[in-house]
């Protein structure tokens, strides 16, 4: 059915927001884009609220006006107040010459709103942190797959991603049907995964020796106040732990005369620090193979003996990147199940410290080129320092009243009738809003072109 066009009394005080006073009689809900007609020109707008003032009042429309279209072009800073218009749906085509004008070429999926099109996110925009949430069974972890190979066969910006859950190390495989332009580019990336137990060339390793001293401390547990002592053992030992590996300096920290260094000693054999598969010895460590900027390089966290393990290698790697940022090698950092690295109620020293790092990195690294991708079941749970510098947000099924208030809250950007849909949204169905896509857009995901690593299993039948 072909959406009216119908003169509105709609208006527009400032020349960014808009109101409808009566909406009787339109199909028009929130997430409509609207081309809304003026004397001076056309316009973009997206509805974002359909309500009654009070009872007996007409329903009303309020949104946002995105930008003025003059012939073949879009212009997101030239939208400008009216008085009356004439507001209609928008057309494919109009959709069309938006994203070509924003450069949004990047295809996850397809728009929910009519009309219907390809939904598409602007690559460029990936220059800020994204926030990636939704429940468990949302499909959030395979939405984000079509993300990362859209990402690493359209664009050269290197991405490295911290898999606790071997979700993403079959990223460099292509599924059997996969075809397409985007396929034929993800076969020819660099894509390498580095695995704690594995015979392949670049196992997922750290270097002791490499680590800074205050991550050395935060792997021994040392805390500068209650370990005083130790800690400051530590210190003194600063340049003999940057240069001789622990197993070599262990005989002699537990030959020592000084009680001091002699527990240093203790606390190195009680924590059985020597034999964690993760320090790298002959191998290499994760640090350096990033350091060559594969197209992608996923870090699979989740197959260590110890759990300690895996903040190791993360806080090494966050650390290094850190240590270097003033080089401004862009790279955009996934972190999968963020709240494991993110939680503001992680308390050892080791977890604390890779928290830290990133909290660090979500305030002041996008001016270097470190961009973060947090991904999670539970925004209440990640750290609200890390979630309020996000400009991206990406919203699957999410049914928790706590988690979506929160949402509304840090992400106003985002409509906040559109996030109170998401309880209801199928798997693979999602919100997309920030600087990364033309407008908020409620849509459904593509199919992936590269098996899922972490796929649920089925219960089996007779």
């Amino acid at each position: 059915m072909t959406e009216p066009s119908t003169p509105l009394p709609a208006h527009s005080d400032d020349g960014r927001s808009f109101t409808v006073p009566d909406a009787a009689g339109t199909p028009f809900i929130a997430g409509t884009l609207l081309l809304v007609t003026t004397g001076q020109g056309r316009q973009l707008a997206l509805v974002e609220a359909r309500e009654t003032a009070a009872p007996g009042a007409p329903e009303a429309l309020h949104g946002r006006l995105l930008g003025a279209i003059e012939g073949d072009r879009f212009d997101p800073r030239a939208s400008h107040p009216f008085a009356d218009a004439a507001v209609e749906a928008a057309d494919a085509e109009t959709i069309d010459l938006v994203h070509a004008a924003l450069g949004a070429t990047l295809e996850v999926g397809v728009n929910l709103s009519p009309p219907i099109r390809p939904a598409r996110l602007l690559a460029h925009r990936f220059n800020r942190h994204t926030f990636w949430c939704g429940q468990s069974g949302s499909g959030k972890t395979y939405a984000l797959g079509v993300v990362l190979e859209q990402l690493i066969a359209h664009t050269a910006l290197p991405v490295v991603v911290f898999d606790p859950n071997s979700d993403f190390v079959r990223l460099g495989e292509l599924n059997p049907d996969a075809s397409g332009p985007g396929a034929e580019l993800l076969r020819h990336r660099d894509i390498r995964v580095l695995r704690p137990n594995t015979a392949g060339a670049d196992p997922l390793r750290a270097r002791f020796t490499a680590m800074t001293a205050e991550a050395k401390a935060a792997v021994l547990r040392l805390d500068p106040v209650v370990d005083r002592e130790e800690f400051n053992a530590a210190v003194h030992l600063r340049e003999t732990l940057s240069e001789v590996d622990p197993g070599v300096l262990l005989p002699e920290l537990l030959g020592s005369d000084d009680p001091v260094r002699r527990a240093l000693g203790l606390r190195i054999e009680n924590m059985g620090l020597l034999s964690w598969e993760v320090w790298a010895g002959r191998d290499r460590e994760a640090t350096l193979v990033i350091d060559e900027r594969a197209d992608a390089t996923v870090l699979d966290l989740g197959g260590f003996s110890t759990p300690d393990q895996h903040l190791v290698v993360a806080l090494s790697v966050l650390d290094e990147l850190w240590t270097r940022r003033e080089e401004r090698r862009p790279v955009l950092l996934v972190i999968d199940e963020a709240h494991n690295l993110c939680s503001p109620e992680l308390s050892s020293p080791l977890a604390v410290a890779v928290r830290e790092r990133i909290i660090q990195i979500a305030a002041e690294g996008r001016k270097f080129g470190l961009w973060l991708l947090l991904s999670t079941q539970r925004p209440s749970k990640v750290h609200p320092g890390i979630i309020s510098q996000c400009d991206n947000l990406a919203l699957m099924k999410m049914s928790s009243p706590v988690d979506l208030d929160g949402l509304a809250t840090y992400f106003g950007y985002a409509p906040a009738a559109l996030i109170a849909r998401s309880p209801w949204f199928r798997q693979g169905e999602a919100l997309f809003a920030g600087g990364f896509v033309p407008a908020p857009t409620l849509l459904a995901m593509n199919a992936r072109l590269t098996p899922e690593g972490g796929s649920d299993v089925g219960v089996p039948l007779r």
